[in-house]
């Protein structure tokens, strides 16, 4: 009998693990399977919570970190998030204080302005620093 609620709390944690996807239960429910495998051979139920509670542990701090380090990546950039850094190029001279320039990325039209208020002249390779409502915020690129 034991082994079928061990089991049902392992059954339990993986399914709260799927919901959540917070690596947070899955730790558990390696605790739980241990512990209904050694209710097979013991009828202890303080053995089984104890090796429950150790595996369990273990699991979370030994296992968590590598597992976070592999699964929690870094956020693709989308929209214009994955426009920063990228090169461009002027095809109207960038002059703030005339509020007007231009440039092509990705085929693409776009206002643009000097980040440190220089002239760009058209033609010049520039990289995107910024984004500020539908313009590039942009300097000369190195």
């Amino acid at each position: 009998m034991d082994v079928v609620i061990w089991l049902a709390i392992a059954a339990a944690m993986i399914i709260v693990e799927i919901a959540t996807l917070g690596l947070t239960s899955i730790w558990f429910a390696g605790g739980a399977l241990v512990s209904a495998a050694v209710a097979c051979f013991c009828d202890n139920w303080l053995i089984q919570l104890i090796v429950f509670a150790i595996v369990s542990l273990v699991l979370l701090l030994f296992t968590k970190p590598i597992a976070q380090k592999r699964l929690m990546k870094e956020p693709e950039k989308t929209n214009v998030e994955g426009l920063i850094g990228e090169k461009a190029y002027v095809t109207e001279e960038i002059n703030n204080i005339k509020s007007k320039g231009a440039v092509k990325l990705k085929g693409l039209e776009w206002s643009a302005r000097s980040e440190n208020d220089e002239i760009i002249e058209a033609d010049t390779e520039v990289v995107v620093k910024a984004v500020s409502g539908v313009k590039l915020i942009v300097c000369k690129a190195e």
